[in-house]
């Protein structure tokens, strides 16, 4: 009789494994930021310091891991939200899981342009969320409940603009990022809009100063 394929097995452990060392470390960097330590997540995980590294060799690998998982929850957001009939509370939505997203975690802001972050994949990634959101942004301008220079690689970049708004007050004022979006959302709306002074954005760079 032909062995079935199940979920168990030492690839289902590498996976199980994997999982708990990214919930992990999320959390650690979400509350110590990049001074978390492998020990300190191994021990969080329940599994060895060993086992740490022979899935990420570097905290940089980790890093970007982490980076990764985040950059597709939130492309994941917009293309959930592409079937909305309402594109402005759509886009309002997206925006606010994203900013609340970035506000839980400190490390983000501070890895972003950490060396670890120039891999192929993360620049793939962070490539695909502006596409995603581009979908997202161009319902809202069909139905002309934004300006019409607005880009999803605005909003992508937003998002980050309004968590470091935020930031200084996180501690005192946690959902203070919410006062921030508002008024980004504001600016978004089409009523009396000024003309931009800029070209819309390419894809973003990532700097590793």
């Amino acid at each position: 009789m032909a062995a079935t394929t199940g979920t168990t097995g030492p690839r289902a452990d590498m996976v199980r494994n994997r999982r708990l060392l990214l919930d992990a470390a999320t959390e650690a960097f979400a509350e110590q930021g990049l001074d978390a330590s492998m020990g300190d997540i191994a021990q969080r995980a329940g599994l060895a310091k060993g086992t740490v590294f022979r899935h990420f060799p570097t905290k940089e690998d980790l890093l970007s891991a982490i980076m990764l998982r985040l950059l597709d929850r939130l492309a994941g957001s917009a293309g959930r939200l592409l079937d909305a009939d309402d594109a402005a509370a759509a886009l309002r939505e997206f925006m606010a899981d994203g900013v609340e997203t970035l506000a839980a975690d400190r490390a983000f802001c501070e890895v972003i342009g950490r060396p670890s972050l120039q891999q192929s994949e993360v620049r793939d990634a962070i490539a695909d969320l502006c596409v995603a959101v581009e979908a997202l942004t161009a319902r809202a301008r069909d139905q002309r409940v934004i300006r019409d220079d607005v880009t999803g690689t605005d909003i992508v970049l937003l998002l980050g603009g309004i968590h470091q708004t935020a930031a200084p007050l996180l501690d005192t004022q946690p959902q203070a990022w919410r006062r921030y979006l508002e008024l980004a959302l504001d600016g978004l709306r089409t009523t009396h809009p000024s003309r931009l002074p800029e070209a819309p954005p390419g894809r973003p760079e990532i700097s590793t100063r």
